[in-house]
């Protein structure tokens, strides 16, 4: 498809169709990135999809039980490198 790079300000510009948008799931903000000559456009993704669903499952199989203060998180860190 072709499309015309418009004048904004100082800056340019061009309209993505409708269609276009909603095939690539495009809401907002999108990620901009140049490749080889190319400006590639993304969809954010939401890095935390799907966390629902997992805490869900931990809570059913009792394994969110919070690990902070436990002898099973500790570090050689925790003693050497850091003053308390």
């Amino acid at each position: 498809m072709r499309v015309r790079v418009v004048k904004i300000g100082n800056s340019r510009g061009i309209r993505i169709p409708k269609p276009i948008l909603e095939q690539t799931g495009i809401m907002e903000d999108v990620e901009l990135e140049v490749e080889k000559n190319r400006i590639i456009i993304r969809a954010i993704s939401d890095p935390r999809a799907g966390w629902d669903f997992a805490f869900k499952t931990m809570a059913e199989k009792d394994d969110d039980v919070l690990m902070l203060g436990t002898d099973n998180v500790s570090h050689s860190w925790d003693e050497e490198e850091w003053q308390w």
